[in-house]
């Protein structure tokens, strides 16, 4: 299976993937015919209760062992920065990551420390190498987090990604980017499967796959989607609508097509 994930990657004609925020919620989007489905860190902190970074790692890899034993399609694993600063706890928590039977799995270059956003470029490397020697047969994703962290730094970011790729990364990934030329130049400047996060007002599907772009994900969207629909049901019922009553089958319909399978 992990081989097949590594096969849908495709420039130009990306997968798309979406995160799914628990094993519920990866059965619905498995039975739409999504071939894969990713884990989303704020997500599944949201369904905690928690914000975003508040997850343990003994919860995440749990969580994506869940969500891999409730689908037959590839699940890849947002590991956030492998819960560790260290070349060797990233790479325990990679190789314990593909014991729990995921297909691929994420790590970022991102330190979770506000005076230092971003780890150094050269242990940002040793971590990506450590974590492509545990992952075995893994798909390995490396992310840059410079654009979230308002490093707007094009050429940092490519040459990040490009020592990412030499370090042994499958997959490359800079979430933040928002323009689709300076997508399109990271796709032509790497030789491995660019991901790329949809965003507000960002490019559009299309225009990625134009863009060069192999894989297409949405983060935490569809949960916020989901708790945005029982924000408003919630508020409906307050003001003593009932309006939300008929609002369930689409979801009724999938989820019983979805928990019979």
């Amino acid at each position: 299976m992990r081989a097949d994930f590594l096969a849908l990657h495709r420039p130009g004609d990306p997968l798309l993937l979406p995160n799914a925020w628990d094993a519920g919620s990866a059965r619905i989007l498995a039975a739409l015919g999504f071939a894969a489905v990713a884990t989303t860190s704020s997500g599944f902190a949201a369904t905690l209760g928690r914000p975003d970074g508040a997850v343990t790692r003994d919860e995440a890899l749990a969580h994506a062992a869940a969500l891999a034993a409730a689908v037959d399609v590839p699940v890849s694993a947002d590991l956030e920065n492998g819960f560790a600063d260290s070349p060797a706890d990233v790479a325990r928590t990679v190789a314990d990551a593909r014991d729990a039977g995921v297909a691929g799995a994420s790590v970022e270059d991102a330190t979770g420390r506000d005076d230092e956003p971003v780890y150094d470029r050269g242990l940002a490397v040793e971590r990506v190498a450590a974590a492509a020697e545990a992952a075995g047969d893994l798909v390995l994703t490396a992310r840059c987090e410079n654009h979230l962290y308002g490093r707007d730094d094009l050429a940092d970011t490519i040459a990040r990604l490009q020592a990412y790729q030499e370090a042994g990364a499958h997959v490359l990934y800079a979430p933040g980017l928002r323009d689709t030329a300076a997508i399109a130049t990271v796709c032509r400047e790497v030789d491995r499967p660019v991901n790329a996060l949809l965003v507000a007002g960002g490019p559009t599907p299309a225009e990625l796959a134009d863009a060069g772009v192999a894989r297409v994900s949405v983060g935490g969207t569809f949960a916020w989607n989901a708790l945005s629909a029982l924000v408003d049901a919630a508020r409906e019922l307050q003001a003593g609508g009932v309006g939300f009553l008929d609002r369930t089958g689409t979801a009724r319909d999938v989820m019983g097509a979805a928990f019979r399978s």
